[in-house]
């Protein structure tokens, strides 16, 4: 289940804040490996990654590593934005349905694809020179 890893010859424009709780995910996103939570009450995934269950509110939960298939269930192509991304424009971002049931938002990584709802992607990570970011890619 290990992701394609991309190397980016640049720093994140907007790094995400890393705590002592999302290192795991962060860690695994680094080498390749999609991680998020499962609540051991109710048994839901939940992404972002959660110290508490947002189905139940139950306060145990573990680690779980996930497939990165999934399907693009929408997307659409920025062509304007703050100035720290206007080196990556115009690009695109999708949101993706993962096969395990966690829909999330992440850049669409690809030259001259033609995106398509509905069609077959696998999550990558980002390797950027200052740290990891989930991306899409076509499968």
């Amino acid at each position: 289940m290990s992701m394609e890893i991309v190397s980016v010859a640049h720093e994140r424009r907007y790094p995400p804040r890393v705590t002592k709780f999302t290192e795991p995910f962060w860690r695994g996103l680094r080498e390749g490996s999609f991680l998020t939570t499962r609540c051991q009450s109710c048994g839901r995934l939940s992404f972002p990654p959660k110290p508490l269950c947002p189905h139940c509110w139950h306060d145990q939960v573990s680690w779980e590593l996930l497939p990165p298939g999934g399907r693009l269930y929408s997307w659409t192509r920025i062509h304007a934005g703050p100035a720290i991304f206007e080196p990556d424009l115009p690009h695109e971002v999708g949101i993706v349905d993962l096969a395990c049931g966690i829909r999330l938002a992440c850049p669409l990584q690809g030259t001259a694809v033609d995106w398509q709802c509905d069609m077959a992607v696998r999550l990558i990570t980002l390797s950027y020179t200052d740290g990891p970011l989930l991306a899409a890619t076509p499968a």
